[in-house]
C-alpha cells in the first residue's frame, strides 16, 4: 500500500531530509508542503501542490539503474505539470541556505 510505505518513509527519514523538513514545514517559504507523498506508481519526498513543486532529496552518486529510474519518475512528473527540483543528499546538510535559495526562485517562478 503506498500510503503504509509513505508513512514508514516518514518515519525513517535521512539527515538531509530531516534538514530539509525542517525549512519546509515552517512555511517559511510562503508555501505549504507534504512530506513523502504518494504520486501515482511513485512516492515523492517532498511536494507542494499549490505550486506543482517537486523536490526529491538524492542519497548519493546513484548507480545507472537507479539514474534511470530517476529519469522515468522525473518524466511521469513533469508530464502531469510538475516541476521537479533534486538535491544531494551532501547539498543540502552542507548548504541547506543554497538549497532554499534554489526552491525560492523554483516557487516564485511558478506563481
Amino acid at each position: 500500500m503506498p500510503n503504509e510505505r509513505a508513512r514508514a518513509l516518514r518515519r525513517n527519514q535521512t539527515d538531509a531530509e530531516k534538514k530539509l523538513w525542517s525549512v519546509l514545514r515552517r512555511d517559511q517559504l510562503g508555501h505549504s508542503f507534504r512530506r513523502q507523498h504518494p504520486m501515482g506508481p511513485y512516492i515523492v519526498d517532498f511536494i507542494c501542490l499549490q505550486a506543482r513543486l517537486v523536490i526529491e532529496a538524492d542519497g548519493g552518486q546513484h548507480s545507472d539503474d537507479r539514474a534511470e529510474h530517476d529519469a522515468k519518475r522525473t518524466a511521469w512528473l513533469e508530464a502531469r505539470g510538475y516541476k521537479v527540483l533534486r538535491f544531494w543528499n551532501s547539498d543540502i546538510l552542507q548548504n541547506i541556505e543554497g538549497v532554499t535559495e534554489v526552491i525560492r526562485i523554483s516557487l516564485e517562478e511558478s506563481r
